[in-house]
């Protein structure tokens, strides 16, 4: 992807819509992606890890997927808890597209695609789900993090997944160090050199 990348606001390449066969919730789904979105050919070691090591979410109330790409995780969610409302939040044009066709492919109503700003300010969340874009450097990162992880309601989880040599283990100190009072972080699982890293709202 030349100088391109997931985490460009309008990828430039040209928008080629492809069919990728995955598995959610446990069954095969036709699916689209495109170029210009992370992932696009598969699901992620990443997010399958996560997909693999938590709970089912919350039954009801408003979910977040951060940096949602092309949806596997926003979709799961929705798919699982079809009372619930799941906001699939990207910078990505062309991921939130790919997530409202996929969401229409899969017959789901209860998928919001949105850009962060879109995100009423009053929305908090049951649950949080993220393979978040480390590469977008700390600053960044740890600013979204900071921006999102305190709109928990009381007695939820956010669930995180992370690479072992991109910096989990450092990011696991900064948030405990760096969130409010009351949120407490551990790790919840390790496989294929990822942490599934579980922040607690109390």
């Amino acid at each position: 992807m030349s100088n391109e990348h997931y985490f460009s606001a309008a990828p430039e390449s040209e928008l080629k819509l492809r069919p990728l066969v995955v598995t959610l919730a446990g069954l095969p789904r036709t699916l689209t992606t495109a170029g210009g979105v992370f992932s696009p050919d598969r699901i992620d070691a990443g997010t399958q890890v996560l997909l693999s090591h938590t709970p089912p979410p919350p039954p009801g109330g408003n979910l977040l997927d951060l940096g949602c790409g092309w949806g596997p995780i926003a979709l799961t969610m929705a798919l699982e808890s079809p009372h619930a409302t799941v906001w699939a939040v990207d910078v990505n044009e062309r991921a939130l597209d790919l997530v409202r066709r996929n969401a229409e492919t899969l017959g789901l109503d209860n998928v919001n695609a949105v850009l962060p700003q879109d995100v009423p300010a009053d929305v908090t969340f049951m649950g949080i789900r993220s393979n978040p874009p480390i590469r977008v450097g700390k600053s960044v990162l740890h600013d979204m993090l900071l921006h999102w992880l305190p709109r928990m309601d009381a007695a939820t989880d956010a669930w995180l997944v992370v690479q072992r040599n991109l910096g989990s283990d450092s990011l696991h100190r900064w948030m405990e160090g760096a969130l409010p009072e009351g949120f407490t972080v551990s790790r919840a699982a390790t496989n294929k050199g990822y942490r599934v890293l579980r922040v607690r709202r109390r």
